[in-house]
């Protein structure tokens, strides 16, 4: 399910994508809860506000470029779907929000993993090539191949409790997409409080979300479908948009990147 925060569009979709496996860590080594409580104190440090994140810490290639974040993936897990779209949107810069530390240091190594073996290919590579006389038309792709971030640049991942500070890392309309996949549904009437979406944290998605950015919704929890979708829904901010609409915004996206 998508839903729109009022005003232009703006959109993205996802596809598998074949990873290097070499360095890659293993989630057997991360073992940890499937669920964290939201209202526990979890001994986390937070910026004071947006201005006070070092982003060049999480995206050094981009270091310099005034980019910021413009998608966050809330509860992002083992970071599939970052993974997934970071080669999609190669100049994107996309950040995971993950309250688990065990599960968030995976995410992390995982970055680190791909990152690591794209340079050692891109290094393999340069090193099998022939060297060849330096024309215009060379040096100038040698300079674009330069500028141009390598793989998985554009993705990172912070522990954090995003219904207490989302608005500590992300400014007044920086993002253009939140995605919430597979949120805990806190069964328990009683514990209802505690699921992602609700008045509340809807008026702190809007404020991060710049107009025309989208809320993406996915469970596979009946009940916990019908409670985001009522509370999206009935939100003055938000407003539904098609599978349709989804479609061909992120085809038209992924023409024109």
């Amino acid at each position: 399910m998508g839903k729109r925060k009022r005003g232009n569009a703006g959109g993205a979709s996802t596809s598998q994508q074949q990873q290097p496996k070499s360095l890659l860590p293993q989630k057997r080594h991360y073992r940890q809860r499937a669920h964290a409580n939201p209202f526990s104190d979890h001994s986390l440090e937070y910026p004071a506000s947006p201005d006070e994140v070092d982003w060049a810490e999480h995206y050094p290639a981009f270091a310099g470029t005034g980019k910021t974040p413009e998608f966050a993936d809330v509860g992002c897990g083992f970071g599939g779907l970052l993974i997934a779209l970071a080669p999609l949107f190669p100049d994107t810069l996309m950040m995971g929000l993950e309250i688990r530390v065990q599960v968030s240091q995976y995410v992390q190594d995982r970055i680190a993993a791909l990152r690591a073996t794209a340079e050692q290919e891109k290094a393999a590579e340069a090193s099998a090539d022939a060297p060849a006389p330096e024309t215009e038309t060379t040096a100038a792709a040698a300079t674009e191949t330069k500028a141009s971030p390598g793989p998985y640049q554009n993705v990172s991942i912070v522990r954090a409790n995003a219904m207490k500070f989302l608005p500590n890392y992300f400014p007044k309309r920086s993002l253009s997409a939140l995605f919430f996949l597979f949120p805990d549904p806190h069964f328990k009437q009683r514990k209802h409080k505690a699921r992602i979406i609700s008045p509340t944290l809807l008026a702190e998605y809007a404020y991060v979300l710049r107009p025309g950015g989208i809320v993406y919704t996915i469970t596979d929890v009946h009940d916990l479908h019908l409670w985001m979708k009522g509370h999206l829904d009935a939100f003055p901010l938000f407003e539904a948009v098609s599978e349709d609409a989804l479609r061909a915004e992120a085809a038209a996206r992924l023409s024109t990147r």
